[in-house]
């Protein structure tokens, strides 16, 4: 990571982000990091909104191409493994295996396990069934990925995006308190990938993940 560089990763402490800068790490790439706090409503504003319309985090900036925005994290780390030719194969059914991954985690795990998370931790009502089913689905993708790991080391084949992409969100199991024991396979992955240098770097980027808020329950609310 550096002060100066082409590249500008605007982020935050989340999964989304982490995929990024675990990207920008392993592929070895300088760049700065600006802190956008989403607690703080930072990326609604209307400077961040002309890099990303869709008002989310991660965005890059590449200075070197013009100034060029990405939004979307997926794009992103696809942008950047085309721009190095780093973690994606270059023959069509590599490719493709390796964007089936990406694609599974940015249409199904992220999505179902950043709403478990949410009702298992954050929202003010305990909704059983709810948290059943967010957790539940989660629990289920995790043995997609279990069952995947049981005859290759890495989810494409090959160590790529693809798994740098659900490693920052397997990394939250906790948070949906799911017990990754239970994942054989998933878990062997899981602390082989977070013994990588450039993923423990890039998950400390913009600051080390936080551990999960206790929960306290009343009758009807998460203290």
């Amino acid at each position: 990571m550096s002060d100066r560089a082409d590249l500008i990763l605007y982020t935050w402490s989340t999964p989304n982000g982490r995929k990024v800068s675990i990207a920008l790490e392993e592929m070895g790439l300088s760049y700065e990091v600006v802190e956008v706090n989403i607690g703080e409503k930072q990326q609604k504003t209307p400077a961040f909104l002309k890099i990303n319309p869709n008002g989310r985090i991660p965005a890059l900036v590449d200075k070197a191409a013009d100034d060029f925005n990405l939004f979307e994290s997926g794009a992103i780390m696809i942008y950047l493994a085309e721009k190095t030719g780093k973690f994606m194969p270059q023959d069509v059914k590599g490719r493709s295996r390796v964007m089936q991954w990406l694609m599974f985690q940015m249409g199904g795990l992220g999505p179902m396990q950043g709403q478990s998370n949410v009702f298992v931790r954050y929202f003010p009502e305990h909704l059983p069934k709810v948290i059943e089913r967010y957790r539940g689905e989660t629990e289920r993708l995790y043995g997609v990925m279990d069952t995947a790991l049981a005859d290759r080391p890495y989810l494409a084949g090959d160590y790529s995006i693809a798994d740098m992409a659900c490693w920052p969100w397997v990394a939250q199991h906790d948070w949906s308190m799911i017990d990754l024991r239970k994942f054989e396979n998933l878990e062997r992955w899981f602390h082989k990938l977070s013994d990588r240098p450039a993923i423990q770097r890039g998950n400390n980027v913009p600051f080390p993940p936080r551990a999960p808020k206790e929960i306290v329950r009343t009758a009807t609310k998460i203290i």
